[in-house]
């Protein structure tokens, strides 16, 4: 299977880039570019590719509204969207998770893991292993904590609708865990974590696993650490 991107950022060299980078790959294509979000939602929505790399910074409407538009839209629920970002605004990367973004990724990262991000996200994962996501991530939802603000007391009454097995698979995808590494860790198979993981997203209306991390941190399950 052939997975379909769409790229969107202002900048038509980095864009550019990535196509030739994309397009060098057997199963990945090209279907579109955005050099805004307004055109980025809707080439989404023309297109409706697999995965969208969105720059969060562009003219106009940005990419975190442009993932909301897209993340809101029944018609796109396979889209996931990657946020391209230099980690320069912290409150920007749960923002985007928020939005519906399904993870982000630097703007400095390699090629090869660019690529391996667009074939995470297709395949629903979340990209929120590296322990600089993580800690970016926790600093702010520590923030919003002493802020006392965003905060939604449905998100804790519905983790009661978890059963026990549900909640310590959920804390071991907040901390960033492949499906195979929990597996390992609560000594069961990994499609039996695979199974828990959509048991809670359909339980707790997450989109997908980015959204169960949000969840966990928002409802208290996990609390942040700073460093």
């Amino acid at each position: 299977m052939t997975i379909r991107v769409l790229l969107a950022d202002d900048q038509a060299l980095l864009r550019s880039a990535f196509r030739v980078l994309v397009d060098s790959e057997p199963d990945m294509e090209v279907v579109g570019e955005a050099s805004d979000g307004a055109e980025a939602a809707r080439l989404a929505a023309e297109h409706r590719p697999d995965v969208v790399l969105m720059d969060i910074r562009m003219p106009g409407t940005d990419g975190l509204a442009a993932t909301r538009m897209i993340s809101t839209d029944p018609s796109l629920a396979h889209v996931r969207v990657v946020i391209l970002t230099t980690f320069e605004v912290d409150d920007y990367v749960v923002q985007s998770l928020r939005a519906g973004a399904s993870g982000f990724l630097g703007k400095g990262s390699e090629p090869d893991e660019l690529l391996s991000a667009i074939r995470v996200a297709a395949g629903g994962e979340a990209l929120l292993s590296p322990a600089a996501t993580k800690g970016l991530i926790a600093r702010f939802l520590a923030q919003q904590d002493t802020a006392g603000e965003d905060r939604d007391p449905a998100r804790a009454e519905r983790l009661e609708s978890l059963t026990v097995r549900e909640r310590e698979v959920l804390v071991q995808v907040a901390g960033g865990h492949s499906n195979d590494e929990i597996a390992e860790r609560l000594q069961v198979s990994p499609l039996t974590v695979k199974t828990h993981v959509n048991r809670a997203m359909a339980k707790l209306g997450a989109r997908d696993r980015a959204q169960l991390v949000v969840t966990a941190y928002e409802s208290g399950l996990v609390r942040p650490r700073v460093e």
